[in-house]
């Protein structure tokens, strides 16, 4: 399933209209200010490029989930803003998606000059892959660049539908992300490890039985760990368990016994009555949680398992927070496995989510081999499903070389 895609570098961009999707899905604060602007530097060194070039870049993206409805909290003005203090350069913003005001704007907009549309999921077509919305979004460039892996995974009139009329070839950051997916997919290093969190066990099931066959260690954590500890026979109180995954998880953990991956489970974990910010807590085997208690993250045995097998991996993988991470100090798991992996002496490869703020906060991320902007498009990746974000776009013909 290895993807060898086109970009940027290898077609003709000078003077150009290139419509980018990117993924500006950034969140915003109480007064409409860029909180975290990782996902707009990541997409910078694309933009750099085209503009350099002499390319009029358009830029199309989604921000919130406004259902298809104008929600002005959700415009992209904020972002438009952070973009240009980042570029260095005005930002022009539009209003609009498609139609006159577009058509307007993209008259005046002068080589290596920046158009940003107004969200793109605030027109319902979008989210139906309407062929009408992509092909007036194509109608406004020559040339399409998909570099919002984040949302790669979907099926969109601005992600898929935009390539049956326009050629279609990968950024940088989409370029980017590919390649150490593939290598983590497909060619990875061993001692290889594979952490995964998060809620639920729906979200991780095709990539635990994708590892499964592997010679490597699955470590579970977060509430999906309670449904497999239940699952293997313990009593987990109250904890939060998807009743409808115990057989699935049943089958996983024999399906485990049998080959060649070994699955560690929470030995240990912090246990509460109440979940809350600072709420009391304890740290109780997993054979001794009381009925009327909730774990709610992984304990220091289980950390202590957890980092023993991280210092030997020579490639990490790690999806989903270990606890509930939102709600200190149960935050806690999550940091210290963070801080194992940024100190230990393998290529990691963390797949978005609570994970990339953490790593943000202890100051971790550039002890990291790689940081995905997506997190559902890595789980899907993982999982060997195909991406229809990246499944359009051009194939690299072997003897291609770049413009």
């Amino acid at each position: 399933m290895k993807l060898d895609k086109l970009n940027v570098k290898d077609v003709p961009v000078q003077g150009k209209k290139v419509l980018v999707r990117v993924d500006f899905n950034v969140p915003l604060d109480e007064g409409g200010r860029v909180i975290d602007d990782t996902k707009i530097r990541a997409s910078l060194p694309t933009l750099d490029y085209l503009l350099a070039k002499g390319a009029r870049v358009i830029l199309v993206s989604h921000l919130g989930r406004p259902k298809g409805k104008v929600v002005d909290k959700l415009r992209m003005d904020p972002v438009a803003r952070r973009l240009a203090q980042l570029l260095g350069r005005k930002v022009e913003k539009c209003d609009s998606i498609t139609g006159p005001e577009v058509k307007d704007a993209l008259h005046n907009l002068s080589p290596g000059a920046v158009l940003m549309l107004e969200n793109v999921r605030f027109d319902p077509r979008e989210e139906k892959n309407d062929p009408v919305l992509a092909a007036e979004l194509a109608g406004l460039a020559d040339l399409f660049v998909n570099d919002a892996f984040g949302t790669a995974h979907r099926a969109h009139a601005s992600t898929s539908g935009i390539t049956a009329y326009l050629p279609a070839v990968a950024g940088l950051l989409m370029e980017k992300e590919m390649r150490y997916l593939n290598k983590s997919r497909e060619n990875p290093l061993f001692p290889l490890v594979v952490i995964l969190g998060g809620k639920k066990v729906a979200d991780k099931i095709g990539v635990i039985r994708h590892f499964l066959p592997c010679d490597c260690t699955i470590l579970l954590g977060g509430a999906m760990a309670n449904t497999f500890l239940k699952a293997a026979g313990f009593s987990m109180g109250n904890s939060l368990c998807e009743e409808d995954k115990l057989e699935v998880a049943r089958r996983i953990l024999d399906e485990a016994s049998r080959g060649k991956a070994k699955v560690l489970l929470p030995v240990d974990v912090f246990i509460v009555e109440e979940l809350r910010r600072d709420s009391p807590h304890q740290v109780k085997g997993v054979d001794e949680i009381p009925a009327g208690w909730s774990a709610v993250d992984i304990g220091p045995r289980t950390l202590q398992n957890f980092k023993k097998a991280i210092a030997a991996a020579r490639m990490i993988l790690w999806n989903g927070p270990l606890g509930a991470y939102e709600f200190p100090p149960f935050h806690w798991g999550t940091e210290m496995v963070a801080r194992a992996v940024a100190a230990a002496n393998a290529e990691s490869i963390i797949g978005g989510g609570d994970i990339v703020a953490a790593l943000e906060k202890l100051d971790l991320s550039g002890q990291v081999t790689h940081i995905s902007t997506g997190g559902g498009a890595v789980l899907d990746f993982w999982e060997g499903k195909e991406l229809p974000g990246l499944a359009v776009l051009q194939n690299r013909v072997k003897s291609q070389a770049p413009v």
